[in-house]
């Protein structure tokens, strides 16, 4: 069963980028005590991941610094994958990117997508969560092959109304 709108965002050690640099830490430690927004993609590098659903959040991380809400960027990837994403798509150091390389916290989240008949294994699905202290208070998983609803835009959105 996937996580709902109420509950916990599940305790999971994962492997966090930030500024270049790599530290397993529990992903409490990017939950506690701030409003977050999670958005997860397929993969690091593939077409609509890296045209859309970043970029829309890099263009975006000043409206929400502005806000007071943290960005956290999970994809089913290892940490240096998402290091070079961060730097070849140019994310600011206010995104997180989150290396879920074993897609322990993907499994925990129940939001993975067996996208081995593409070639890609295990990976998440796309969406995007908001998050006061660790509990979720808005999900928005999109449909197989889909990019309508967990982008920075409707995210932005659901924080203002």
């Amino acid at each position: 069963m996937s996580i709902q709108v109420g509950d916990r965002i599940p305790e999971v050690n994962v492997n966090i980028v930030r500024e270049g640099k790599t530290e397993t830490a529990p992903v409490s430690s990017l939950f506690k005590n701030r409003k977050v927004v999670l958005f997860a993609v397929p993969g690091a590098f593939t077409p609509t991941c890296s045209l859309k659903h970043l970029p829309s959040y890099i263009d975006s991380a000043a409206e929400f610094a502005r806000r007071g809400v943290d960005l956290v960027c999970l994809s089913v990837n290892d940490a240096f994958v998402m290091q070079a994403w961060a730097a070849a798509e140019k994310a600011p150091p206010g995104i997180v990117m989150l290396a879920d390389g074993n897609a322990a916290f993907t499994k925990a989240l129940g939001l993975e997508l067996d996208a081995t008949g593409f070639g890609m294994g295990l990976r998440a699905q796309r969406f995007a969560l908001y998050a006061e202290d660790g509990v979720v208070k808005v999900l928005k998983v999109e449909a197989p092959g889909e990019f309508k609803i967990s982008g920075a835009e409707t995210m932005l959105a659901a924080l203002a109304g």
